[in-house]
């Protein structure tokens, strides 16, 4: 069960993401508790991990252009919201 919670909030954080501008990710490739997505901006996934870490939401840079998001049980589906409006607000200006 608890793993199953952690898929979902995978693919609820991946549908979320999928929508912000400046990212790309393939949702179909979410299967399991972690979702990895590319930025279309120079510089900005070092923006995304800064704004972010600064909202107390961690993410994590794995190359130039590519972040990587893991869901585990100390992540609920509140904190999914929390780091979707994070990126939102931190993407709008884009």
């Amino acid at each position: 069960d608890r793993l199953a919670a952690d898929h979902d909030n995978a693919r609820r954080l991946a549908e979320g993401i999928a929508r912000l501008p400046r990212m790309r990710l393939d949702r179909d490739k979410v299967e399991t508790n972690i979702v990895i997505f590319h930025v279309d901006r120079p510089g900005g996934a070092g923006e995304l991990v800064t704004g972010c870490l600064a909202r107390k939401v961690k993410i994590h840079q794995i190359g130039p252009a590519s972040i990587r998001c893991v869901t585990h049980k100390d992540v609920d589906a509140e904190d999914i919201g929390r780091a979707l409006d994070a990126f939102r607000e931190i993407t709008a200006p884009w």
